[in-house]
Parts: structure tokens; C-alpha cells; sequence
């Protein structure tokens, strides 16, 4: 499928095994792993960054699940992906993670135009990035996982990252 707002088609993607049992070597149990995710979310991690390895979150923390406790995929042992586990405890984010992550970026170009009025470059990737912002709002609030209420607001973006 092609991009939204480049010309690239994107069609890299990595592939799971095709057997969705637990590997023989796995050492830790699914209890422990959702204790070690709900520690981990207790930090203020993600469930993209407990999950996956971000090698400058390693050299910070040095806990991630699939690295240092060799668990290959937490649904496959648990049963459940780590936001759903995440979600039986309370302790999901507020508003989803690829919006967060929009709004941080906005937030990000908001303050570079900030400093530097005649980038008209960054303008324009700002009107791009905002429109992805409202159009992802807008599918989160028909699914029911936002409020209808919810308005994303360019001059308070910055209170929702904090």
C-alpha cells in the first residue's frame, strides 16, 4: 500500500514464524512476563518499547522483554498482545501510541517553527502531519477508543505529551 503524503510504496515488512507455539527454550512463565510488562509500564514505558528493542532505550533502562528475557512474542505466551494486558490492569495510555507519537512530532515542529519563522518546509510538514493527527482522531473516536469530545488543539498539544 502507498504512503499518505510521499511517493514511496513501502512494501518492506518482516514475517513471524509460521507456528505460533511457544519456543522450547523460553525459560520464564506467562505470569512473570506480565508481571516484568507491568513493571515496566509502572516506568512509563510504552507497549511498543517494552515489547521491541530500542537500542538507545537499552543503553537507559537495559530491561526490554525480547532481549534480555528472551521472550520472542508475549502473545504467544501470555495470550494476549501487551496493550490488552496492559489494558486488564488500567495502566494503558490514555490516548493511543501512533497518536501519541503524531501529536509529539507536531509538538516537535511546532517549537522548531518557533525559532525559525521561514522554514517553509517545515510549515507545510506541519499542515501534513496534523492532517494524519486529525484523520487518526477521527477513526479512534468511531471506534470508541477516544472521546467523542476529544479535539486535538495545535496551541494545548503540548500538555498531552507531558
Amino acid at each position: 500500500m502507498g504512503r499518505m503524503h510521499s511517493g514511496g510504496k513501502g512494501i518492506s515488512k518482516s514475517a513471524l514464524p509460521y507456528r505460533r507455539s511457544v519456543p522450547s527454550w523460553q525459560k520464564m512463565s506467562a505470569d512473570e512476563v506480565k508481571e516484568q510488562i507491568f513493571k515496566l509500564a509502572r516506568k512509563g514505558l510504552s507497549p511498543s518499547q517494552i515489547g521491541k528493542p530500542d537500542y538507545l532505550l537499552m543503553s537507559r533502562e537495559g530491561v526490554i522483554l525480547r532481549d534480555s528475557f528472551g521472550v520472542a512474542q508475549v502473545r504467544w505466551l501470555a495470550g494476549n498482545k501487551i496493550l490488552r494486558i496492559l489494558k486488564t490492569k488500567g495502566l494503558s495510555p490514555t490516548i493511543p501510541e501512533d497518536l501519541y507519537q503524531l501529536v509529539k512530532k507536531a509538538v516537535a515542529i511546532k517549537k522548531h517553527l518557533g525559532r525559525n519563522r521561514k522554514d517553509k518546509d517545515g510549515k507545510f510538514r506541519l499542515i501534513l502531519v496534523e492532517s494524519r493527527i486529525h484523520r487518526l482522531a477521527r477513526y479512534y473516536k468511531t471506534c470508541r477508543v477516544l472521546p467523542p469530545n476529544w479535539k486535538y488543539d495545535s496551541s494545548t498539544a503540548s500538555t498531552l505529551i507531558a
